[in-house]
């Protein structure tokens, strides 16, 4: 058992310290910053503003949008000035879809509370709490859309010196008698002890 278990953790360690963990975990920061910013600001705008589900959701989303655009950036090394066509213009027509959708369960949330006779705290916690689940929803579906879509790497050709790098990392070195030979004794007396 133990076996499994330490297979499974170095599995996963390794999973996590690939660019692709590395990738998912920086956006999971920015989703979770974004989420945070969305659930305040909707509690606000539900809560104390009184305002109606579209303008909640609307207002709501737009702020974890704005949030999760800089950190999404920030998720994939992206800097200097982003380019219109090829990263902003796709981001914000997903964050479209994504809005549709969050209004939608915010509606949901709203008719579903008064069909329940939910007030005051219970139905803004009730409302949060359906955008917070169709939020998480679209979080996997962002993730795979950014980072194989909008950031991906163009896959038409190649970096300037991957060819280089791809034959050094597949060159075996010297033969092994050469670098036997080529080993100093002192080296070989100290591995010997260990």
């Amino acid at each position: 058992m133990a076996l499994v278990t330490s297979r499974l953790s170095d599995t996963l360690t390794e999973k996590a310290r690939s660019k692709l963990g590395i990738r998912f975990g920086r956006f999971t920061v920015a989703a979770i910053a974004a989420f945070a910013t969305t659930e305040v600001v909707l509690t606000i705008c539900a809560g104390p503003l009184d305002l109606t589900a579209t303008w909640a959701s609307l207002i709501s989303w737009f702020s974890g949008a704005l949030v999760s655009y800089v950190l999404s950036r920030w998720a994939w090394k992206r800097k200097g000035r982003p380019s219109l066509l090829k990263e902003t213009l796709p981001f914000w027509v997903v964050s479209a879809m994504v809005v549709a959708i969050l209004t939608v369960a915010t509606k949901f949330g709203y008719h579903s509370a008064a069909w329940m006779h939910l007030g005051g705290a219970e139905r803004v916690l009730y409302v949060d709490a359906v955008y917070g689940t169709a939020n998480i929803g679209t979080f996997v579906l962002r993730f795979l859309f950014f980072h194989y879509v909008l950031f991906a790497s163009s896959g038409g050709r190649p970096a300037p010196g991957a060819a280089e790098e791809a034959l050094a990392s597949t060159d075996p070195g010297p033969e092994p008698f050469a670098r036997a030979a080529e080993s100093d004794p002192e080296d070989d007396d100290e591995d010997l002890e260990r």
